[in-house]
């Protein structure tokens, strides 16, 4: 699956620079670069071409049709951020996931306090993390548990390496199409990879905090699929599972929820019935 999702990227990438810019590339094979994924700059300190992510986002033209970067300066970015359904093709990238992040505290409504909302198809990001402050840090602040999002994937072929989404529920909400998260860190306590996606994670930390629930054990996933012909589920290949409390691997959010662990570290803190029923109509 990964490898066809590669390909086609690298082809229409490669379509690309044939269709608009082979004359450029027989006066100067270096151009290949910009002209595959020209590049927008964000510096909130004015030496760019926007001072925030939003505004980046806002000046790619709706129904792009090729491959744009918005390069994004390390430092946090107090902002709610969306890239809308007619802006596909964006390419987000920061300096690092420990020094590039969105940061927003929105909470209670899922639908609603997404710090990142993507809903174009053929999205890519790559070193930045999304954070839902709501709850974050935990410091013992006594604020109580409430859904606090910290991204929601909607769009279709969507890929993010060396990410991180950080929040305590409903932390990252892979609400549907098909989506590959590569080296990334997801961290929640309840219920915090969610949805109805068709989702491969590769080699991601799933940082479990369930020792901010006083006790109570913590949920990683709440999948989606209702009815049995869906394609939709999630895959861990080779995840690294640690932290705090104790978490069940997931419950059903939806009668048919399907969930691989594959070759993938568990420690102690998995609980030894695995899974939760959630409603005794489940299917585990």
């Amino acid at each position: 699956m990964l490898s066809y999702w590669l390909f086609i990227y690298v082809l229409a990438a490669v379509f690309l620079v044939l269709a608009s810019g082979n004359a450029a590339l027989r006066r100067n094979p270096r151009t290949i670069k910009a002209i595959i994924c020209p590049s927008i700059f964000v510096n909130p300190s004015g030496k760019g071409n926007f001072t925030t992510i939003q505004a980046a986002i806002n000046s790619v033209p709706s129904y792009n049709k090729r491959w744009i970067c918005i390069r994004i300066k390390s430092g946090v970015y107090r902002e709610q951020i969306t890239i809308p359904f007619d802006k596909p093709f964006i390419y987000l990238k920061g300096e690092g996931k420990r020094k590039t992040s969105v940061a927003w505290d929105a909470h209670d409504s899922i639908a609603t306090s997404a710090t990142f909302t993507s809903q174009a198809d053929n999205i890519m990001a790559k070193s930045l993390t999304f954070v839902n402050s709501y709850n974050y840090p935990l410091n013992g602040s006594g604020k109580p548990m409430r859904p606090a999002v910290a991204a929601v994937i909607e769009g279709d072929k969507s890929a993010f390496f060396r990410c991180r989404f950080i929040g305590l529920q409903d932390t990252l909400w892979d609400a549907s199409g098909r989506h590959y998260f590569k080296l990334c860190t997801i961290q929640g306590a309840v219920d915090f990879i969610f949805g109805s996606g068709q989702s491969l994670y590769e080699r991601c930390s799933i940082s479990v905090v369930a020792g901010a629930l006083n006790g109570v054990a913590g949920y990683i996933t709440a999948q989606g699929r209702s009815e049995a012909n869906e394609t939709n589920g999630f895959v861990f290949k080779e995840c690294n599972i640690f932290g705090n409390g104790k978490t069940f691997l997931g419950r059903p959010w939806r009668d048919n929820a399907r969930v691989l662990f594959y070759n993938s570290s568990m420690s102690d803190i998995v609980v030894p019935q695995g899974w939760d029923p959630w409603f005794s109509t489940a299917h585990l």
